[in-house]
């Protein structure tokens, strides 16, 4: 059975899926300065606007299952990926009393979103993954091999994290948050910015007017370091190459890749690396500089990215490039109105866990 995308909704920092696609080909970023996690240390970050996330969530679903050829989600099984789940939540009542006895562990954990969707539309079953950063690739790569060997027909990937303390001023940690809007793939940048957002698709093993075939899907596990990638770029060609070989084409076939491009030093340099050993003048960009790193959530969002770039046939710039580290990968300056075929969307996260994922047009 093959598997295709038949509905998709996003909200991020620049919005709905309609004014993400219009700031990514206008170049207009959502990225704002903020001194509220950390007084003394400016930093960019991607925030949504909600009154309450899960009432955002589940109005989000509404309308992915409303345009869908689904009355209910009985039969559906949801596959939620998320690198926080509950934590905000947590923070919230530790920090309103410093007691965290008044933490409840049940709306802690990463599995607090699907249970919650659950219980609001009623799904078949439900599935929770915790990759940090390939949390939702990995959903959707799960739902492609689910389609593939005929266990469901229909699935809904989720992919959802929010800004919370722990993330933001653990990545301050490390040293790699940017003070300024990031800048992806240029030689002197800074570091990323931490981001929130909610992606949700449709998978199905039915073809539509409007689908877009979910065609490879590959992953690694290179564990080269804790936080930093294989410098040879092994487990990012290691994913994209068995992605390709599961959508059985050829490298020469993508139109384009949609880069991890978080803007840290050591992801960006691999993945141009990693792009230029496999691929020749295929065109490459990172739309975080416009939403920021969604974290869980980035698979999910950029998936529907990638989808949208197929169906307008127009690959996107790369937003705020000065100066390219790698000048051996083709990096466009402006927006590309073309034929896109296939979109190769990469997903990186800590531990050398490495997600990539094939998207095809089929007209």
């Amino acid at each position: 059975m093959k598997a295709f995308i038949n509905g998709y909704e996003s909200s991020s920092c620049v919005g709905n899926t309609k004014e993400l696609m219009e700031s990514i080909y206008k170049q207009q970023t959502g990225i704002t300065i903020d001194t509220s996690y950390m007084p003394e240390s400016p930093v960019g970050l991607g925030k949504m606007k909600y009154n309450d996330f899960f009432e955002s969530l589940n109005s989000i679903v509404l309308k992915v299952l409303d345009s869908s050829n689904l009355e209910n989600f009985n039969d559906t099984l949801l596959i939620v990926g998320s690198s926080v789940g509950g934590m905000k939540e947590s923070e919230e009542h530790y920090f309103k009393d410093k007691n965290y006895k008044n933490i409840d562990a049940s709306r802690h954990a990463i599995s607090v979103i699907s249970d919650s969707l659950e219980k609001e539309f009623n799904f078949c079953d439900n599935r929770s993954i915790s990759t940090a950063c390939t949390s939702s690739a990995n959903a959707l790569l799960l739902a492609k091999r689910l389609i593939n060997v005929g266990a469901y027909k229909n699935i809904l990937v989720v992919g959802a994290d929010t800004l919370c303390y722990t993330t933001v001023c653990g990545f301050y940690a490390l040293s790699v948050l940017s003070s300024k809007v990031c800048t992806p793939f240029n030689e002197n940048r800074e570091g990323m910015n931490v981001a929130e957002g909610i992606g949700v698709l449709l998978v199905q093993d039915e073809q539509m007017n409007n689908s877009i075939e979910l065609v490879g899907v590959g992953a690694s596990s290179d564990a080269y370091h804790m936080t930093n990638p294989d410098p040879e770029a092994k487990g990012a060609m290691t994913s994209m190459l068995n992605a390709l070989r599961d959508a059985k084409i050829d490298a020469k076939d993508i139109d384009y890749v949609n880069a991890h491009g978080t803007g840290t030093m050591a992801n960006d340099a691999v993945e141009g690396l990693g792009v230029e050993k496999l691929f020749k003048d295929v065109y490459i960009s990172s739309t975080k500089a416009i939403t920021g790193h969604t974290l869980g959530a980035a698979g999910a969002i950029e998936a529907i990215i990638s989808c949208e770039i197929i169906k307008q046939s127009n690959i996107p710039a790369q937003t705020n490039l000065t100066d390219p580290q790698n000048k051996n990968i083709n990096i466009p300056r402006k927006n590309i109105k073309q034929a896109v075929k296939y979109v190769i969307s990469n997903s990186f996260a800590f531990g050398g866990n490495n997600v990539s994922i094939i998207f095809g047009g089929l007209n």
